[in-house]
Order: structure tokens, then sequence, then C-alpha cells
């Protein structure tokens, strides 16, 4: 070492040492990077981390394991810990779902997780323990590269489904970083990528920030401008002569404005209807709720009511092929308006940055006269019906109607994409329970790790039973994490939907042909594989007739859910509910096979 590079270095001591001794006297404390990131992540209420260890994370998992409050999943991969952190972070309102995996190889196997969140609109914060601050400058030929230096090729791909992403090279701005990236994700609904060298665990920094909490609220509206929107929307409304149709979907659920949604609905008298993606963003047993709006998928009583009215209010709108029944929306431009999280569209004018958490209870002032006229507009009863069939064969006609008997108040209900998500649609579903379902990302298999994410957010949240219905097909592809929902004591009932392969897609093309098709597995035995070595407490059914299935869903114990349970419904291979028949149709035309 050199005469120049030892005074340097006695210098750089020296101020540290100083710097240090002015914190000390101001009061300032010092906390680690991994513990200033925790510590934030405990103030939003954060209970679970999902994910891997991998050496390049491993410094910062043993925080994570000795922390008090912040308990570590543990998955079987990557992909379905991302699906876990966007499973919790949908009932974690307000806060977001975490995953941390090991640089590379482990990033690489969660980004399909990350950007299914990001395309529905869920907070997940993603930690990646990367290679240190030295590595990345010098560029090794190190295990998890590509061999040809490009350290930074995996945080530029994430670029692509992240609203946010920061590297925390220096401690001078780390927790500025980690409180900025945070903040991000909450508030703009999106996943944010954070990449945490290892030799910046332990690097201690000021404690300071951590006393002023982040704001999970979004921006606040231009009072003028926003004074100005209520007063157009007045107008319309008083035009229509109080003929109004609220339309509520995704991002009510997302962006967290389901009480001012709640109280809008109370205060107006609109009638209300939701989207595929909306379901259960409003009590579905309000006397003002109709049921679900999917252009022309929709039950024409409910198809008429909404594109008849004077006017309609859509709240959080996300137009995809899923959600409006292939693009069918016959909702013209001049009767309708729009409330989004950074903007409103009125018509054909747009006013950015009018976001509608705090639009609406200043517009729900505004409204209120219109109570007694909207009031008497009639909303068609949407009711449990069981239809009569001969046949004992379960059929999903009789089968979504007879669960609606089942479901009980703040129920968590999980449905894969294919069956389950247009099945569950038409079925009432009982006051404060949660739907999650993946309408947009589509990704199969999805609902499974998202169960567990959502298993574990409902014990935090003290909700009700845990419920999730998969097909055969898209459980083999991340099955694995029942053994973690038994592991961690948790109790979902899960119905295993046996039609012998991917019916959504041998309903869009390839009815017979063998690429639909799938091994049948023993799922009565699968609880029993995957128990952690018999430690738990397990039961499992098979059910083949009506009678079977409505037997199982009278009996009190099952009833319960006092332990985890696996439900084997064997259904008609070709059998599938009618919404999901016509949407394939248009799916199938569209892509002109």
């Amino acid at each position: 070492m050199s005469n120049d590079t030892a005074t340097l270095n006695a210098e750089v001591d020296r101020l540290r040492l100083e710097l240090q001794t002015l914190q000390a006297k101001a009061g300032v404390k010092s906390i680690t990077v991994g513990g200033y990131l925790l510590t934030r992540l405990e103030q939003l209420g954060v209970k679970s981390m999902f994910g891997l260890p991998g050496d390049f994370n491993l410094g910062f998992l043993d925080l994570v394991e000795d922390h008090p409050d912040i308990d570590w999943v543990g998955n079987c991969n990557e992909l379905n810990a991302g699906y876990a952190a966007d499973g919790y972070a949908r009932l974690k309102e307000g806060s977001l779902g975490v995953i941390t995996t090991t640089f590379g190889v482990g990033e690489l196997s969660a980004m399909n997780g990350i950007a299914g969140a990001f395309s529905e609109m869920v907070p997940v914060l993603h930690i990646v323990g990367v290679p240190s601050t030295v590595q990345q400058k010098t560029k090794p030929l190190l295990h998890h590269t590509l061999g040809d230096g490009r350290f930074d090729a995996y945080r530029q791909a994430s670029t692509q489904f992240t609203i946010f992403d920061a590297a925390l090279m220096s401690k001078t701005d780390a927790g500025q970083l980690i409180d900025q990236a945070i903040t991000q994700c909450i508030q703009k609904a999106r996943p944010v990528y954070l990449m945490l060298p290892t030799d910046m665990v332990l690097q201690e920094i000021s404690s300071e920030r951590l006393q002023i909490p982040l704001s999970n609220a979004p921006p606040p509206n231009a009072p003028a401008k926003e004074e100005f929107v209520i007063e157009t929307i007045h107008e319309r409304v008083k035009e229509a002569d109080g003929d109004v149709v609220v339309l509520v979907d995704a991002c009510v659920i997302r962006h967290g404005v389901r009480k001012e949604v709640k109280e809008f609905l109370k205060e107006t008298g609109f009638p209300v209807y939701a989207t595929p993606m909306g379901k259960t963003a409003v009590d579905e047993n309000y006397n003002r709720y109709g049921g679900i709006y999917v252009g022309s998928l929709t039950h024409p009583t409910i198809k008429e009511k909404v594109e008849n009215a004077n006017l309609i209010i859509s709240i959080g709108s996300l137009g995809t092929d899923f959600n409006t029944g292939n693009f069918s929306y016959n909702i013209p431009t001049r009767r309708h308006i729009e409330l989004h999280s950074n903007y409103t569209q009125v018509q054909y004018a747009r006013f950015d940055d009018i976001g509608m958490k705090q639009l609406l209870p200043k517009l729900t002032e505004r409204l209120q006269s219109f109570h007694s006229v909207a009031s008497k507009i009639e909303v068609p009863p949407f009711i449990k019906q069981l239809p009569k069939e001969e046949s004992t064969v379960i059929s999903h006609l009789w089968f979504w109607p007879r669960l609606g008997y089942f479901f009980k108040q703040r129920d968590v209900i999980v449905t894969e994409t294919g069956t389950a998500n247009f099945g569950i649609l038409d079925v009432p579903l009982p006051a404060d329970s949660i739907l999650v379902s993946q309408v947009l990302w589509g990704s199969i298999g999805w609902s499974v790790g998202s169960c567990l994410g959502a298993a574990l957010a409902a014990r935090e949240k003290q909700l009700g039973r845990v419920i999730l219905f998969v097909g055969d097909g898209s459980l083999q592809l991340t099955v694995q994490e029942i053994a973690v929902m038994i592991r961690k004591g948790l109790k979902p009932i899960i119905f295993v939907l046996n039609n012998k392969g991917y019916t959504i897609e041998k309903m869009i093309h390839g009815k017979y042909r063998k690429y639909n098709n799938i091994s049948d597995w023993k799922w009565s035995a699968l609880l029993d594989t995957l128990n952690d070595g018999g430690k738990f407490d397990t039961a499992s059914y098979t059910v083949t007739t009506k009678r079977e299935l409505s037997d199982l869903l009278d009996d009190s114990s099952f009833a319960s859910a006092d332990k985890i349970q696996l439900v084997e419904v064997l259904m008609e291979a070709l059998d599938a509910p009618q919404a999901l028949v016509r949407q394939a149709e248009l799916t199938g035309k569209g892509n002109k096979y």
C-alpha cells in the first residue's frame, strides 16, 4: 500500500469517526441497510416474505430470519414465490408483497410472476441479492452470470416489468432509494426492483429517516382543476336526469377505494354493476347491486340495464379482452365517464392528475342530491339460483351455483384461469368476501402460489376461510406450494376440478388434440405426499356425483376448515361454464386459426 493510499484511508476513517460522533451527540442512531429495509417493511405491516435462498442473498436472509415480526416463508421455486407475493399483496390493502431472490438464476425464474403483478396492477417489491459492489465494477467471471461481463443484464430485463428500479450501491443514498422504491410500489400499485449487493447489507446508515412514516396516499389533485371536473360531471348527471349506472372494475380494489365507492353508492343511490375483474369490489348482497357486466357475454337483463342508461360512470376500469367480452362493450363515449387512479375522463375530455381516491368523496357530496331519483331505478336481483338437472354428473351449470350456498361471510376465494374464473362470475358471494383472480395476465398455475400468499395474509388479517378452485392441468404446474401451505399450518380447502386437461384451451382450439391433454394424477394421495413427513392433519376426498358433493358441502366438519383439505371433483372433459364457451369462441375467431 502506498503512503498516499494509507494517508487517504486514515483520513476517511477519521471523517467517519467524526461523523459518528456528531450523530451520537445529535441523538442520531445508526442501522444496517438490511435492517433499514426490514424496518420499513415492518412499518407497512409486511409480516411474510417469499422467495428462495441463494449465495448472493444469504447475508440478508440472516437478518430476515432473525427479525421478530417478519416471517421467511421459503417457497419451492421462484416462480411460485412471485405468485405468492402477488396473492399476499392483493389482500394487504395499503401495503405490498415482497419476494427475495438471488442474482440471475433466481430473479429470472421469478420474472413471470413479477410481470403478472405488473399487468394486473399489484404492488410487489422484488429484492434481489447481487454480487458485491466491487464485483459489480471489476466484473469477474462469476457463477450465475452470462459469462460476458454484463452484470446489469437482469436488471435491464426487469425494467420491462417494474415501475421503478434501484441499485443500493452506496450507503450515502441507500435509505432514500429504499423509501422511494417502496413508496412508488404502493402508490402506483406496480412491482419495483431493488438490487442489494452482498457487501451493502451490513453497511451502517442513519436511522433518522425511519422516524418519518412513508405515505401510501396518491399525490393530491389540483384544487381548481378538480372542482371543474366535479362541476362538469354534475352537469352530465343532471342532463342524464339522474339515470346513471355505476360500473366498478379492478382498480377499485388495486388502488384501495372500496370505502370511497361504498359511500358514493350509498349517498347517490345509483345502481351498480361489476366487471369480472371488479367482482367483490362492492358487497354483492347490496340491494343496488345487479351483477356482472361483460359486454356481449352479459345476461340480457343486465346488458339492457347497463347499456341503456343515460350515463355510465366507470370506476377503475381495465378494458382487457376477458374483462370486456372481447371488447364488446356497447357504451358510447358521449355517455361515458371514467374515474381512474391518475386521471378522469369525461366523455371526450381527459383530465390528467385527477385521481379517484381524492375525487370520490367530493363527488359524493356533489351528487347526493340525485338520490331520490336514482334510488327509484330498478335493479335486477342478483340472487342464488340452483338449476335442476336430471343427470347425477357434476356439471359446471350446477357446480358453481351449488357452491354459492357453501360460501360464508369473509371467505377468501381464489380462482384459477379458465373454468374457475368464468364459473364464479354469476355466483353471488357473501358480504365481506374477497375474490382473488388473475384475469388479464392469465398464467396457468398462478392460483396455487397466490393461494399461499392470500392464506398468509388472511391469517394475519383474521379473515375467514380460504378456498381455492383450480383445474387438474393448472395444478400440475405449481403443485409444490401446497407443501409450503402445509408446513406453515395453513388450512385452505382446495377444489381440484378434474376434467382431464386444459379445458380453456380446448374451448379455444384443439378440442380433441393431444397437446391439451395431461397425465392423470392420484389427487387423493397428494396431501400425504406433500405433508412434511406426516406432521400435519389433512383430509382428501373424491366426489363423482352431485349427491356426493352436496353431502360433503353440508358436512359441518368439512365446512369448518380446521385442517387443509383437498376435494377432487370429477367433471366431463368438455364441460365448461357458458361464459367461458362464448369467450373462447370469440378468442378463437380473433386468433384466426
